[in-house]
């Protein structure tokens, strides 16, 4: 990657815009870490957003940085990226999330920024600047997340209903109050463990462009590390209440059972991936966990119309993001 003379201050803005989306990315994402653990009524929604910001950024201290490496440097040419391609980035990902929030559709943080990042390249670039093997990973799993969310939460529904076959609904419902607990622990350190890697690869971009680290690096800097997860976490801990609702009653009313079973199906998909270096949306993951928990009970559980609404936000991300990072990028260099 070619050094470039990039201003301190517009380095400075890039680094805090990235943390914004960071941030943002918490703060709209909170309702897949909460939103089963609320909607049954085992904690409080101020209870459940502190106990998954705890875990997003204790995440740290689980998770190799496989994810980082993989936005770092296996999406986009590295020789390509510069602060402009990098404000196109993080305006388109940080729009898409604004408008997804603000109207309650619980779409994806993460391939927003990928998205973004593919229309702030290309419009620089041409398609000649996309690294097509980790582009092809990240948009197959678009697929594959939801997929294994959904098997492995009507799967858990069924061993659960299995074992439990002979028990009263009044026992069922106080042991699965406290392991939804656990469960809902664990999403939030997959969730902290895969989704601040990203930023953590945006910011390690524009530091090798301007030349304040080296492709050589198997990390970025450690404050990149540490500011990112106490980002995540906050804004988990401010918590978008919006996206909660959708997730956690509209598309199927969940009981403490339920609720475990999809967290846990969630989780198991997030450590898998955080593990293989994949970018995956935990939105799409734990959706799909939610709806297969639902179609386990009874297909009419689960309300389809929302589902399909949802589905369709999946597919916009990307292109979405990707039309407003080309404009962004242009915008960028009459600005920066």
């Amino acid at each position: 990657m070619q050094t470039l003379h990039i201003s301190m201050y517009v380095i400075v803005f890039l680094v805090v815009l990235a943390l914004l989306f960071d941030f943002m990315n918490g703060f709209h994402d909170a309702a897949n870490a909460i939103a089963t653990v609320v909607s049954t009524g085992v904690l409080k929604p101020q209870q459940a957003v502190a106990m998954a910001a705890f875990f997003n950024v204790l995440a740290i201290v689980v998770f190799p940085l496989t994810v980082a490496t993989t936005i770092g440097k296996g999406t986009i040419d590295p020789a390509i990226v510069d602060h402009y391609v990098i404000f196109g980035a993080l305006v388109g990902a940080t729009f898409w999330n604004f408008v997804t929030w603000y109207f309650g559709i619980p779409s994806s943080s993460s391939h927003a920024l990928i998205g973004g990042m593919v229309g702030a390249a290309v419009a620089k670039s041409g398609t000649g600047a996309l690294i097509s093997a980790g582009l092809y990973k990240t948009i197959i799993f678009i697929v594959i997340s939801p997929l294994l969310g959904f098997f492995l939460g009507s799967l858990m529904m069924l061993i659960v209903s299995w074992l439990f076959v002979k028990s009263t609904p009044m026992k069922v419902d106080k042991w699965f109050r406290r392991l939804q607990l656990v469960s809902a622990s664990m999403f939030s350190l997959g969730h902290g463990g895969n989704d601040a890697q990203k930023t953590m690869g945006i910011i390690w971009m524009l530091l090798i462009s301007a030349g304040y680290s080296s492709q050589a690096d198997k990390m970025p800097p450690l404050w990149v590390i540490i500011s990112c997860y106490a980002a995540i976490g906050l804004g988990t801990l401010f918590g978008g209440w919006r996206i909660v609702k959708t997730m956690g009653q509209k598309i199927t009313k969940l009981k403490p059972v339920g609720g475990f079973c999809a967290e846990t199906g969630g989780a198991i998909t997030l450590f898998m991936a955080t593990a293989l270096g994949i970018p995956v949306s935990t939105t799409h993951t734990v959706t799909g966990a939610i709806v297969g928990v639902g179609s386990a009970q009874k297909m009419s559980a689960v309300r389809w119309g929302v589902a399909g609404n949802i589905v369709w936000a999946w597919f916009l991300t990307i292109p979405a993001s990707a039309f407003v990072a080309a404009i962004a990028w242009w915008l960028g260099t009459k600005i920066l």
